[in-house]
């Protein structure tokens, strides 16, 4: 891979990166109701899923899920679901004082936060059609593959990691402005519309679009 068509996949993959989508939720979320140090972990999982998404594509299986309606439609109203469970266990969460909860650490597990982020990347077809889209445009078959998948693989975690730390961090700093109920109560309101935008959007995908 030259330098030419590796700044090309950089700039795709910060662009596909910051596009609002199930990730950027789940980050903004965790951000904002366990704060930057702990939404480190759901980030953690975000990449997890998303190197899984690229594995699945290197070795073909990602062009089956493409080109099946079933296995696509499958995946894609799990990913629905489970974001609309998300939305529906946020709206029913119960106000608590976040800036407590940021200075002790008492929030989701590490472990949650993990599984969490790895369900909701896996879960979004999203990551499978950018890859199949782009690794056709980047990759040089006649030339060794497994150093070109290492590399675009690299450049992927490392931006998304840079875009959903963002996320997390600048959803975090609303922590320290909630001191009432109600503003735990609008917050959880808008963390759980979010969510639910997210499983809209996610539903009305085609194979072959991305979200």
């Amino acid at each position: 891979m030259t330098w030419q068509v590796w700044l090309a996949f950089l700039g795709a993959a910060i662009l596909i990166s910051i596009a609002p989508g199930p990730g950027a939720v789940q980050s903004m979320a965790t951000g904002m109701t366990d704060g930057l140090r702990r939404g480190w972990w759901s980030v953690l999982g975000l990449e997890i899923g998303l190197m899984l998404q690229l594995v699945l594509v290197a070795a073909g299986v990602g062009a089956v899920v493409a080109a099946s309606a079933l296995a696509f439609t499958v995946i894609k109203w799990l990913g629905v679901a489970y974001l609309a469970y998300l939305a529906f266990r946020q709206w029913r969460t119960a106000p608590r004082d976040l800036r407590e909860q940021l200075d002790t650490a008492t929030g989701s597990s590490r472990r949650g936060l993990v599984a969490r982020g790895f369900l909701v990347n896996t879960t979004n077809p999203k990551g499978l059609v950018f890859f199949l889209a782009a690794l056709p445009q980047f990759v040089v078959p006649a030339a060794p593959l497994l150093p070109q998948y290492l590399a675009i693989g690299l450049t992927m975690i490392v931006v998304d990691i840079v875009v959903m730390g963002f996320y997390t961090g600048l959803a975090g700093r609303l922590m320290h402005w909630l001191h009432n109920a109600r503003q735990q109560t609008i917050l959880n309101r808008v963390v759980a519309t979010m969510f639910a935008a997210a499983a809209v959007v996610l539903s009305l995908v085609r194979r072959g679009t991305p979200a």
